[in-house]
């Protein structure tokens, strides 16, 4: 008869026992990796890339401006304040080029809001067609005529919360016709305006209202009529978003702009 061996209860053969205490050890053994944090490198856009303009340099920079340019405008063609405020209404997202085109043709047809009102927004369409967001804005142009026909006796409000109910017109409108069409010292803050005021460290600030409100601030008195209209044109042909012409640039010398593009000065 051959020997049966003898299993002792609750204690696993010697080859299962060693594999078992060698998978403890390396379990004991294996360092917990920690999750690692993620550090996010600051990017040139992030950092402060102009010195506030102190305000002496503010004043020599407008004394600077109206000095090259006494009497400036909007480049927008218009001859009375409806005829502007469509203009404003149709620049959004456009050319003040690609505006005075097609209002070239629309003004000898219709530049009253009775006039627009009768063209409605089928007729208008065609006047505004290359246009971005023609349809969109031939629909504001023929309500905000019939809101002015019917609230205002067909004239143009030289108020800003009357102006801002008229369909399509926001802030920034409102304050272009008032300070345009009516000469009030207005801010109307654009991508160029809001550029400039950052990039020279005139008035810098996060959002287009933060910018209107440190500009109003910030500019002499005596500088606030025309001011709107000196910033927009040096944004739009001097300080440019993708490469200013800073060697040209009138204001290079107290500007507070760290980053200046190079090349031979002319002022």
């Amino acid at each position: 008869m051959s020997r049966i061996a003898k299993k002792t209860p609750g204690k696993p053969p010697k080859k299962a026992a060693a594999k078992q205490a060698a998978t403890k050890k390396t379990a004991a053994v294996k360092p917990t990796k920690k999750p690692t944090k993620k550090t996010t490198k600051t990017s040139p856009k992030n950092k402060t890339i102009a010195s506030r303009m102190s305000t002496d340099a503010i004043r020599i920079a407008f004394e600077r401006w109206r000095e090259l340019n006494p009497h400036p405008t909007t480049e927008l063609v218009y001859s009375t304040p409806f005829e502007l405020l469509v203009a404003v209404v149709l620049s959004a997202q456009a050319t003040d080029v690609g505006v005075n085109k097609a209002t070239r043709k629309l003004f000898p047809v219709a530049n009253t809001p009775q006039a627009i009102a009768k063209l409605g927004v089928e007729g208008l369409k065609p006047y505004i067609a290359t246009i971005g967001l023609f349809n969109a804005k031939a629909a504001n142009v023929v309500a905000l005529s019939e809101r002015l026909l019917a609230e205002h006796d067909g004239e143009v409000p030289r108020d800003r919360a009357a102006l801002e109910a008229l369909p399509g017109v926001g802030r920034k409108t409102a304050n272009v016709v008032l300070n345009t069409a009516f000469g009030e010292p207005t801010m109307a803050v654009d991508t160029h305006i809001f550029r400039v005021a950052n990039r020279t460290g005139l008035a810098p600030g996060k959002d287009v209202r933060a910018v209107e409100e440190a500009l109003l601030r910030r500019v002499p008195s005596e500088f606030l009529q025309d001011a709107h209209h000196w910033l927009i044109l040096h944004g739009r042909y001097t300080c440019k978003a993708r490469k200013p012409e800073c060697w040209r640039c009138p204001i290079r010398d107290v500007c507070g702009f760290k980053d200046k593009t190079p090349g031979d000065e002319t002022y």
